[in-house]
């Protein structure tokens, strides 16, 4: 099978369109055309059913289509580690984790990677999914519980817990809670039961839930959790590492807090050599120590 028909073929499926394939390929729509008509020729068969909005994939294109979008994910795999030099970092590096740690921790830390390796292209994604790291979908993730993938080198990086928070201008105005019941008169912010989030953190919001919150507020990330903890509103449940950012923040009912949460890094084995991977995970660790260093001088552990 002609690989540079198969190229066009997958550019082709992937935008649903001859002319935007066209002009990724920096070719004529005809001539994309023609490699399309003479791939289907060769395979007997129709890989598109084609009308006035576009190019839909039939059942054979859809197979094609699979194999193709693997592929494309191996060779980009491939040419990232060539291009990963043994002194230098350089490229793109695809980072997930989910919203609340990526935007709560990991990107405002981002500058200091950035300085030493001002030639890192980082694609953050940050959501609750768990994106398929073999087949490329990202190249490193950090996920609040252990990866289940197989060839995958992890990494714990530390544990996290849920915890009470709120602003110093809401506990002078509405009083420090002195037992768990004393919620009864208070707003409870936490992420709404429905929301993708670890199951210590929804076992903890069950938990404070059976004792009648005065009011309550659900959010679906944990940012907004914190928004409205900043902005005076209520008692909200928080991960602890933003206790280290948001000093100002004031603990409430101590003993009350979830169970542990494992944080892992990952990546696929194949990246093993990766000097991208291996810049990140080593900035990570390092932010992790200065971030608990900090915490001991704050007297938070």
């Amino acid at each position: 099978m002609d690989w540079d028909k198969l190229r066009i073929f997958h550019a082709v499926a992937d935008a649903g369109s001859l002319t935007h394939a066209g002009d990724r390929l920096n070719l004529s729509q005809s001539a994309v055309s023609r490699q399309i008509r003479a791939l289907e020729e060769s395979l007997n068969t129709t890989l598109f059913h084609r009308h006035a909005r576009g190019l839909i994939l039939t059942e054979q294109g859809e197979l094609l289509f699979d194999a193709t979008r693997s592929m494309s994910k191996r060779l980009d795999a491939a040419a990232a580690r060539i291009r990963d030099s043994e002194d230098e970092a350089f490229g793109e590096l695809k980072v997930t984790t989910t919203f609340g740690f990526g935007t709560l921790w990991l990107v405002p830390r981002l500058t200091k990677l950035y300085e030493r390796y001002p030639g890192l292209k980082i694609d953050l994604m940050l959501e609750e999914r768990v994106l398929d790291l073999p087949m490329r979908e990202a190249d490193v993730a950090i996920r609040m519980k252990e990866p289940s993938q197989a060839d995958l080198i992890r990494k714990r990086l530390m544990s996290v817990r849920m915890q009470l928070y709120a602003s110093r201008p809401y506990v002078d105005q509405h009083g420090m809670p002195e037992s768990v019941e004393d919620m009864s008169a208070h707003r409870l912010i936490c992420q709404h039961h429905n929301s993708a989030q670890v199951a210590a953190g929804a076992q903890l919001v069950q938990h404070l839930l059976a004792y009648n919150p005065g009011s309550l507020l659900t959010v679906n990330n944990y940012f907004g959790v914190l928004q409205g903890v900043l902005n005076n509103l209520g008692i909200g449940v928080l991960p602890d590492y933003l206790t280290e950012d948001f000093p100002d923040l004031v603990r409430i009912l101590p003993s009350i807090e979830s169970a542990d949460v494992p944080v892992f890094l990952a990546y696929p084995e194949e990246l093993r050599q990766s000097q991208r991977i291996s810049v990140f995970r080593d900035f990570v660790q390092e932010e992790i120590i200065a971030h608990r260093k900090q915490l001991k001088r704050m007297g938070k552990i």
